[in-house]
Protein backbone atom coordinates (compact mmCIF):
# COMPACT_ATOMS: atom_id res chain seq x y z
CA UNK A 1 0.00 0.00 0.00
CA UNK A 2 1.29 3.51 -0.84
CA UNK A 3 2.48 5.88 1.87
CA UNK A 4 -0.08 8.11 3.50
CA UNK A 5 1.03 11.77 3.61
CA UNK A 6 -0.32 14.66 5.69
CA UNK A 7 -0.04 18.25 4.46
CA UNK A 8 -0.79 20.89 7.09
CA UNK A 9 -2.12 23.98 5.34
CA UNK A 10 -2.70 21.80 2.29
CA UNK A 11 -5.82 23.60 1.05
CA UNK A 12 -3.74 26.67 0.22
CA UNK A 13 -1.74 27.71 -2.81
CA UNK A 14 1.41 25.59 -2.60
CA UNK A 15 -0.10 22.82 -0.50
CA UNK A 16 -2.85 22.05 -2.99
CA UNK A 17 -0.37 21.82 -5.85
CA UNK A 18 1.73 19.48 -3.73
CA UNK A 19 -1.36 17.35 -3.10
CA UNK A 20 -1.81 17.02 -6.88
CA UNK A 21 1.85 16.09 -7.29
CA UNK A 22 1.67 13.41 -4.61
CA UNK A 23 -1.61 11.94 -5.84
CA UNK A 24 -0.18 11.65 -9.35
CA UNK A 25 2.80 9.76 -7.87
CA UNK A 26 0.53 7.25 -6.13
CA UNK A 27 0.50 8.61 -2.56
CA UNK A 28 -2.58 8.90 -0.40
CA UNK A 29 -3.05 12.47 0.82
CA UNK A 30 -4.68 13.96 3.89
CA UNK A 31 -4.89 17.71 4.49
CA UNK A 32 -5.29 19.56 7.78
CA UNK A 33 -6.37 23.16 7.15
CA UNK A 34 -8.35 25.73 9.12
CA UNK A 35 -9.54 27.47 5.91
CA UNK A 36 -8.26 30.85 7.14
CA UNK A 37 -10.52 33.67 5.96
CA UNK A 38 -7.65 35.70 4.52
CA UNK A 39 -6.91 32.84 2.10
CA UNK A 40 -10.41 31.32 1.83
CA UNK A 41 -12.85 34.26 2.19
CA UNK A 42 -15.94 32.04 2.26
CA UNK A 43 -14.30 29.57 4.70
CA UNK A 44 -15.29 26.72 2.38
CA UNK A 45 -13.05 24.02 0.87
CA UNK A 46 -11.65 25.38 -2.41
CA UNK A 47 -12.99 23.92 -5.65
CA UNK A 48 -9.45 23.25 -6.88
CA UNK A 49 -8.73 20.75 -4.09
CA UNK A 50 -8.70 17.27 -5.62
CA UNK A 51 -11.66 15.14 -4.41
CA UNK A 52 -9.20 12.32 -3.65
CA UNK A 53 -7.73 14.47 -0.87
CA UNK A 54 -9.06 13.71 2.59
CA UNK A 55 -9.66 17.15 4.07
CA UNK A 56 -9.80 17.52 7.84
CA UNK A 57 -10.80 21.02 8.87
CA UNK A 58 -8.84 22.03 11.95
CA UNK A 59 -6.15 24.31 13.31
CA UNK A 60 -2.53 23.25 13.69
CA UNK A 61 -2.60 24.87 17.14
CA UNK A 62 -5.32 22.44 18.24
CA UNK A 63 -3.62 19.42 19.78
CA UNK A 64 -6.62 17.13 19.30
CA UNK A 65 -7.00 18.10 15.64
CA UNK A 66 -3.30 17.46 15.03
CA UNK A 67 -3.30 14.06 16.76
CA UNK A 68 -6.37 13.06 14.79
CA UNK A 69 -4.76 14.15 11.52
CA UNK A 70 -1.61 12.13 12.27
CA UNK A 71 -3.42 8.80 12.64
CA UNK A 72 -2.04 6.33 10.08
CA UNK A 73 0.29 8.93 8.54
CA UNK A 74 3.74 7.99 7.20
CA UNK A 75 5.13 11.45 6.34
CA UNK A 76 4.27 15.09 7.07
CA UNK A 77 4.63 18.27 5.06
CA UNK A 78 4.26 21.21 7.44
CA UNK A 79 2.95 24.15 5.39
CA UNK A 80 0.43 25.69 7.80
CA UNK A 81 1.56 29.26 8.45
CA UNK A 82 0.65 32.90 8.33
CA UNK A 83 2.55 34.41 5.41
CA UNK A 84 3.62 37.99 4.78
CA UNK A 85 6.59 40.10 5.79
CA UNK A 86 4.69 43.37 6.13
CA UNK A 87 1.72 41.99 8.03
CA UNK A 88 4.01 40.12 10.41
CA UNK A 89 5.38 43.43 11.64
CA UNK A 90 2.05 44.49 13.15
CA UNK A 91 0.26 41.17 13.78
CA UNK A 92 3.17 39.99 15.86
CA UNK A 93 1.31 37.84 18.38
CA UNK A 94 -0.75 36.10 15.68
CA UNK A 95 2.31 35.30 13.57
CA UNK A 96 4.24 33.89 16.50
CA UNK A 97 1.20 31.94 17.69
CA UNK A 98 0.43 30.28 14.35
CA UNK A 99 3.92 29.84 12.97
CA UNK A 100 5.95 28.98 16.06
CA UNK A 101 3.41 27.67 18.55
CA UNK A 102 1.55 25.77 15.83
CA UNK A 103 4.80 24.07 14.86
CA UNK A 104 5.44 23.23 18.50
CA UNK A 105 2.02 21.55 18.79
CA UNK A 106 2.73 19.45 15.69
CA UNK A 107 6.18 18.44 16.92
CA UNK A 108 4.84 17.54 20.36
CA UNK A 109 2.35 15.23 18.67
CA UNK A 110 5.09 13.72 16.49
CA UNK A 111 7.03 12.67 19.59
CA UNK A 112 4.13 10.31 20.30
CA UNK A 113 3.24 9.52 16.68
CA UNK A 114 6.58 9.47 14.79
CA UNK A 115 6.66 9.40 11.01
CA UNK A 116 9.15 8.33 8.36
CA UNK A 117 9.88 11.88 7.23
CA UNK A 118 9.05 15.52 8.03
CA UNK A 119 9.39 18.33 5.49
CA UNK A 120 8.86 21.92 6.62
CA UNK A 121 8.20 24.87 4.32
CA UNK A 122 10.71 27.61 5.05
CA UNK A 123 11.50 30.87 3.26
CA UNK A 124 14.22 32.87 1.58
CA UNK A 125 13.27 35.69 3.97
CA UNK A 126 15.59 34.03 6.49
CA UNK A 127 18.60 35.33 4.56
CA UNK A 128 17.66 38.99 4.79
CA UNK A 129 19.92 40.49 2.16
CA UNK A 130 21.35 37.92 -0.21
CA UNK A 131 25.04 37.24 -0.71
CA UNK A 132 27.25 39.96 -2.23
CA UNK A 133 30.75 40.47 -3.56
CA UNK A 134 32.76 43.62 -2.95
CA UNK A 135 34.87 45.14 -5.77
CA UNK A 136 37.88 43.13 -4.54
CA UNK A 137 35.96 39.86 -4.98
CA UNK A 138 35.47 39.16 -1.27
CA UNK A 139 32.16 37.73 -0.02
CA UNK A 140 29.91 40.05 1.98
CA UNK A 141 27.06 38.41 3.88
CA UNK A 142 26.37 40.54 6.93
CA UNK A 143 25.44 43.82 5.32
CA UNK A 144 22.15 45.67 5.56
CA UNK A 145 20.84 49.08 4.61
CA UNK A 146 20.65 51.91 7.11
CA UNK A 147 17.45 53.88 7.63
CA UNK A 148 19.22 57.14 6.77
CA UNK A 149 20.30 55.90 3.33
CA UNK A 150 16.81 54.58 2.57
CA UNK A 151 15.31 57.94 3.50
CA UNK A 152 17.65 59.45 0.90
CA UNK A 153 16.51 56.90 -1.73
CA UNK A 154 19.93 55.24 -1.79
CA UNK A 155 18.75 51.72 -2.48
CA UNK A 156 21.89 49.73 -3.30
CA UNK A 157 24.33 48.35 -0.75
CA UNK A 158 27.89 49.67 -0.50
CA UNK A 159 30.93 48.77 1.54
CA UNK A 160 32.58 51.01 4.16
CA UNK A 161 34.49 52.82 1.40
CA UNK A 162 31.30 53.63 -0.49
CA UNK A 163 31.92 51.07 -3.21
CA UNK A 164 28.81 49.36 -4.58
CA UNK A 165 28.40 45.66 -3.77
CA UNK A 166 27.42 43.14 -6.44
CA UNK A 167 24.66 40.61 -5.61
CA UNK A 168 25.38 36.96 -6.38
CA UNK A 169 23.30 33.76 -5.89
CA UNK A 170 22.65 33.03 -2.22
CA UNK A 171 23.56 29.53 -0.95
CA UNK A 172 22.15 27.75 2.09
CA UNK A 173 25.27 28.36 4.18
CA UNK A 174 24.80 32.13 4.22
CA UNK A 175 24.22 33.21 7.80
CA UNK A 176 20.63 34.24 8.60
CA UNK A 177 19.82 37.95 8.85
CA UNK A 178 16.32 38.12 10.25
CA UNK A 179 14.72 41.41 9.27
CA UNK A 180 11.03 40.70 9.99
CA UNK A 181 8.88 38.74 12.43
CA UNK A 182 7.95 36.41 9.55
CA UNK A 183 11.62 35.72 8.82
CA UNK A 184 12.19 35.00 12.50
CA UNK A 185 9.16 32.68 12.54
CA UNK A 186 10.49 30.71 9.59
CA UNK A 187 13.92 30.36 11.12
CA UNK A 188 12.40 29.15 14.38
CA UNK A 189 10.22 26.67 12.47
CA UNK A 190 13.30 25.29 10.72
CA UNK A 191 15.29 24.91 13.91
CA UNK A 192 12.33 23.40 15.80
CA UNK A 193 11.74 20.76 13.13
CA UNK A 194 15.39 19.88 12.52
CA UNK A 195 16.13 19.71 16.24
CA UNK A 196 13.17 17.49 17.13
CA UNK A 197 13.68 15.40 14.01
CA UNK A 198 17.26 14.65 15.04
CA UNK A 199 16.31 13.90 18.63
CA UNK A 200 13.50 11.49 17.72
CA UNK A 201 15.04 9.88 14.65
CA UNK A 202 12.67 11.52 12.15
CA UNK A 203 14.53 12.43 8.93
CA UNK A 204 13.68 16.11 8.50
CA UNK A 205 14.14 18.49 5.58
CA UNK A 206 13.61 22.27 5.46
CA UNK A 207 12.89 23.79 2.05
CA UNK A 208 13.56 27.51 1.70
CA UNK A 209 11.11 28.66 -0.96
CA UNK A 210 11.92 31.76 -2.96
CA UNK A 211 9.21 33.82 -4.74
CA UNK A 212 6.63 31.18 -5.65
CA UNK A 213 3.99 32.07 -8.24
CA UNK A 214 1.26 30.30 -10.19
CA UNK A 215 -2.43 29.46 -10.21
CA UNK A 216 -4.55 29.33 -7.03
CA UNK A 217 -2.82 32.20 -5.24
CA UNK A 218 -5.20 34.19 -3.07
CA UNK A 219 -5.71 37.24 -5.29
CA UNK A 220 -7.61 39.20 -2.63
CA UNK A 221 -4.88 38.75 -0.02
CA UNK A 222 -2.65 41.86 -0.17
CA UNK A 223 0.14 40.04 1.71
CA UNK A 224 0.53 37.13 -0.70
CA UNK A 225 3.22 36.83 -3.40
CA UNK A 226 4.07 39.92 -5.41
CA UNK A 227 2.87 38.44 -8.71
CA UNK A 228 -0.58 37.77 -7.28
CA UNK A 229 -0.71 41.30 -5.84
CA UNK A 230 0.25 42.76 -9.21
CA UNK A 231 -2.35 40.57 -10.94
CA UNK A 232 -5.04 41.75 -8.55
CA UNK A 233 -4.22 45.38 -9.32
CA UNK A 234 -4.21 44.80 -13.08
CA UNK A 235 -7.50 42.87 -12.98
CA UNK A 236 -8.98 45.98 -11.40
CA UNK A 237 -7.32 48.23 -14.03
CA UNK A 238 -5.01 49.76 -11.45
CA UNK A 239 -1.23 50.07 -11.71
CA UNK A 240 0.97 47.61 -9.82
CA UNK A 241 2.52 49.49 -6.93
CA UNK A 242 6.28 48.99 -6.57
CA UNK A 243 8.42 50.04 -3.64
CA UNK A 244 11.85 51.68 -4.04
CA UNK A 245 12.87 51.94 -7.72
CA UNK A 246 11.67 48.54 -8.88
CA UNK A 247 15.16 47.22 -9.61
CA UNK A 248 15.21 44.80 -6.67
CA UNK A 249 16.31 41.35 -7.84
CA UNK A 250 14.25 38.30 -6.92
CA UNK A 251 14.00 34.64 -7.92
CA UNK A 252 10.52 33.68 -9.18
CA UNK A 253 9.84 29.95 -9.18
CA UNK A 254 6.75 28.24 -10.56
CA UNK A 255 4.56 26.41 -8.06
CA UNK A 256 4.70 23.15 -10.03
CA UNK A 257 8.50 23.16 -9.72
CA UNK A 258 8.13 23.75 -5.98
CA UNK A 259 5.68 20.83 -5.70
CA UNK A 260 8.12 18.59 -7.57
CA UNK A 261 10.93 19.66 -5.23
CA UNK A 262 8.77 18.75 -2.24
CA UNK A 263 8.13 15.25 -3.59
CA UNK A 264 11.84 14.81 -4.27
CA UNK A 265 12.59 15.83 -0.68
CA UNK A 266 10.16 13.15 0.48
CA UNK A 267 11.76 10.46 -1.69
CA UNK A 268 15.48 11.31 -1.47
CA UNK A 269 16.75 8.86 1.14
CA UNK A 270 19.91 10.73 2.16
CA UNK A 271 18.48 14.26 2.30
CA UNK A 272 17.46 14.38 5.97
CA UNK A 273 18.76 16.94 8.44
CA UNK A 274 19.42 19.44 5.66
CA UNK A 275 18.14 22.76 4.35
CA UNK A 276 17.65 23.36 0.62
CA UNK A 277 16.95 26.44 -1.50
CA UNK A 278 14.05 25.96 -3.88
CA UNK A 279 14.06 28.61 -6.57
CA UNK A 280 14.43 28.90 -10.33
CA UNK A 281 18.12 29.78 -10.26
CA UNK A 282 17.41 32.94 -12.29
CA UNK A 283 17.01 36.58 -11.30
CA UNK A 284 14.42 39.14 -12.37
CA UNK A 285 13.73 42.71 -11.27
CA UNK A 286 10.39 43.45 -9.65
CA UNK A 287 9.76 46.17 -12.25
CA UNK A 288 10.33 43.70 -15.09
CA UNK A 289 7.86 41.30 -13.51
CA UNK A 290 5.18 44.01 -13.42
CA UNK A 291 5.80 44.99 -17.03
CA UNK A 292 5.83 41.42 -18.33
CA UNK A 293 2.67 40.50 -16.44
CA UNK A 294 0.84 43.55 -17.78
CA UNK A 295 1.94 42.62 -21.31
CA UNK A 296 0.67 39.03 -21.17
CA UNK A 297 -2.59 40.22 -19.58
CA UNK A 298 -3.08 42.68 -22.46
CA UNK A 299 -2.81 45.68 -20.13
CA UNK A 300 0.43 47.23 -21.38
CA UNK A 301 -1.17 50.67 -21.08
CA UNK A 302 -1.16 50.37 -17.28
CA UNK A 303 2.34 51.36 -16.26
CA UNK A 304 3.55 50.32 -12.80
CA UNK A 305 3.62 52.97 -10.11
CA UNK A 306 7.17 53.34 -8.77
CA UNK A 307 6.57 54.71 -5.28
CA UNK A 308 10.21 55.29 -4.23
CA UNK A 309 9.07 54.40 -0.71
CA UNK A 310 10.31 51.47 1.33
CA UNK A 311 8.88 49.03 3.84
CA UNK A 312 10.54 48.10 7.09
CA UNK A 313 11.90 44.57 6.79
CA UNK A 314 12.33 44.67 3.01
CA UNK A 315 15.65 43.70 1.45
CA UNK A 316 17.27 44.80 -1.79
CA UNK A 317 18.45 41.66 -3.60
CA UNK A 318 18.14 37.93 -2.97
CA UNK A 319 18.07 35.08 -5.49
CA UNK A 320 18.80 31.41 -5.10
CA UNK A 321 21.82 29.23 -5.50
CA UNK A 322 20.06 25.89 -6.13
CA UNK A 323 23.14 23.71 -6.63
CA UNK A 324 22.62 21.72 -3.41
CA UNK A 325 19.01 20.82 -4.27
CA UNK A 326 20.13 19.83 -7.75
CA UNK A 327 22.92 17.59 -6.48
CA UNK A 328 21.15 15.91 -3.54
CA UNK A 329 17.46 15.98 -4.48
CA UNK A 330 17.81 15.84 -8.25
CA UNK A 331 15.78 19.04 -8.47
CA UNK A 332 15.52 20.61 -11.94
CA UNK A 333 13.25 23.64 -12.47
CA UNK A 334 11.24 23.06 -15.64
CA UNK A 335 8.93 26.04 -16.09
CA UNK A 336 10.36 29.06 -17.89
CA UNK A 337 9.11 32.36 -16.51
CA UNK A 338 7.35 33.39 -19.75
CA UNK A 339 5.48 30.07 -19.83
CA UNK A 340 4.51 30.37 -16.20
CA UNK A 341 3.17 33.88 -16.81
CA UNK A 342 1.12 32.64 -19.77
CA UNK A 343 -0.44 29.88 -17.63
CA UNK A 344 -1.13 32.34 -14.82
CA UNK A 345 -2.80 34.77 -17.24
CA UNK A 346 -5.05 32.05 -18.64
CA UNK A 347 -6.15 31.16 -15.12
CA UNK A 348 -6.76 34.81 -14.23
CA UNK A 349 -9.49 35.05 -16.86
CA UNK A 350 -12.73 34.92 -14.98
CA UNK A 351 -11.10 35.29 -11.55
CA UNK A 352 -12.44 37.94 -9.20
CA UNK A 353 -9.88 39.88 -7.19
CA UNK A 354 -10.83 42.32 -4.46
CA UNK A 355 -8.06 44.92 -4.49
CA UNK A 356 -6.98 45.42 -0.89
CA UNK A 357 -3.58 46.94 -1.63
CA UNK A 358 -4.71 50.40 -0.52
CA UNK A 359 -5.94 48.97 2.79
CA UNK A 360 -2.66 47.10 3.36
CA UNK A 361 -0.72 50.25 2.52
CA UNK A 362 -2.70 52.20 5.11
CA UNK A 363 -2.11 49.52 7.76
CA UNK A 364 1.64 49.72 7.21
CA UNK A 365 1.86 53.50 6.86
CA UNK A 366 -0.27 54.20 9.95
CA UNK A 367 2.27 52.25 12.00
CA UNK A 368 5.30 53.93 10.48
CA UNK A 369 6.31 50.74 8.65
CA UNK A 370 6.60 52.47 5.27
CA UNK A 371 8.65 55.60 4.65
Amino acid sequence: MSDHVLITGGAGFIGSHLADELLAAGYRVRVLDNLCEQIHPDRRPPSYLDPQVELQIGDVRDEQAVVRALQGIDAVFHFAAKVGVGQSMYQIRDYVDVNENGTAVLLQALTEHPVKRLIVASSMSIYGEGLYLDPDGSLVEEKSRELEQLQQSVWELSDERGRRLRPIPTPENKRPALSSIYALNKYVQERQCLMVGQAYGIPTVALRFFNVYGTRQALSNPYTGVLAIFASRLLNDKPPRIFEDGLQLRDFVHVSDVAAACRLALEAGDSGGQVYNIGSGTRTTVREVALRLAAVMGKEQIAPEITRRFRMGDIRHCFADILLAQEVLGYRPRIRFENGLAELTEWLEGQIAVDRVEMAGYELASRGLTV
